[in-house]
């Protein structure tokens, strides 16, 4: 792998145009974070932590194929700068660039929990789980400064409701009171990512997130407390970490994982360029063979937008990855279910019966 050009402790090399802009807009820096993982320095771009006021937290996910009815993000962008990551094209909507722009200028949604409380209580809202965040990560570093997820916790645990959370840092062990006292009334559930067992692939791939150690022993943790966690391998890159699926799974079962789950990269709207343009620089040698087998996983495209194939591909080494996850699942997981989340405790604490202290 070839570092000597990269921007240190960032996964974007660059900015890309935002699609739905003319004009070229300016941020404050207000906050500025280095990168200490590994003795790398950071780049020296700030990150900026930019305060918004939503009239509205809970999103209502129309996407048959990505498992849930409702998502709350307590932030927009995110700083861990995984290359791949698909919501890095939301960035655009904020008149922001997926590329840099989106792992250094971070939406902080400060009125998250009150909008939540809010909405959960009204007679009309039915008890369904609502996933932490189905977009960006809520436990990325700005959440130790922020505490909103904590805090959106907290009104999940006082209206007895259920929840689900997906993250890559080992930062939600921090709040282990608290998912303890969800999973009692199996209110809870979590989706830890895991890209690889490697750490090496993982700081190319995902510069700012927690180790792999890390992310190990918060599956153990968690499910040593009852908290039922599922392993997203995800997503599965041809040539990149494609090879490792039958070891992850072993691993992750040994430690208490319940399931896992799965998604072949898709480089969709401008994630194509920031992502070629990524591996170029790190992984010359093998760059060429990887987009290409990308590619034969989406018709001989970098991005296949078609509900219900664009995150299980198609063509040889597609059937290949479903087939080493469907073995994984027969070896590893076979007498082990993912529960279903309590939804019948929540009417009878909307008027906040219930206190966490």
């Amino acid at each position: 792998m070839n570092h000597s050009t990269n921007i240190k402790g960032r996964g974007a090399q660059k900015n890309v145009h935002n699609r739905f802009l003319q004009d070229v807009h300016e941020t404050r820096a207000d906050f500025l974070e280095y990168c200490h993982k590994e003795g790398e320095l950071a780049d020296k771009n700030k990150t900026t932590y930019i305060q918004t006021f939503p009239k509205t937290i809970i999103n209502k996910v129309t996407s048959p194929d990505v498992g849930m009815e409702f998502s709350l993000n307590p932030y927009q962008g995110c700083e861990h700068g995984c290359i791949y990551c698909y919501a890095r094209n939301s960035h655009e909507f904020w008149g922001f660039s997926a590329g840099l722009d989106f792992e250094r200028k971070i939406l902080v949604k400060k009125n998250a929990a009150e909008l939540l409380e809010a909405k959960i209580k009204k007679k009309s809202w039915k008890a369904c789980p609502i996933v932490l965040s189905g977009n960006t990560d809520c436990y990325q570093p700005a959440e130790k400064q922020f505490e909103i997820t904590r805090n959106l916790l907290k009104v999940f645990l006082k209206y007895k409701h259920p929840v689900a959370i997906i993250t890559k840092n080992a930062l939600i062990l921090r709040d282990l009171n608290i998912l303890k006292a969800l999973a009692k009334d199996n209110l809870v559930s979590v989706n830890i990512s895991i890209t690889s067992l490697s750490e090496e692939t993982r700081r190319v791939l995902e510069p700012r997130t927690t180790t792999i150690k890390k992310r190990l022993e918060t599956v153990q943790t968690l499910a040593e407390n009852g908290i039922p966690v599922n392993v997203m391998l995800a997503p599965i890159i041809p040539s990149i970490n494609s090879h490792e699926i039958l070891p992850l799974a072993k691993k992750v079962s040994e430690l208490g994982a319940t399931s896992i789950a799965f998604t072949i990269v898709r480089l969709n709207g401008a994630i194509g360029e920031i992502f070629s343009d990524w591996i170029h620089k790190t992984m010359p040698d093998k760059a060429a063979k990887v987009l290409h087998q990308i590619e034969s996983c989406h018709g001989g495209n970098l991005n296949d937008s078609r509900y219900g194939h664009r995150m299980r591909g198609e063509g040889k080494i597609a059937e290949q990855i479903r087939n080493l996850i469907k073995l994984a699942r027969l070896k590893y997981f076979k007498d082990k279910k993912m529960p279903r989340l309590n939804r019948t405790l929540h009417e009878k604490y909307k008027n906040g019966q219930y206190s966490l202290f």
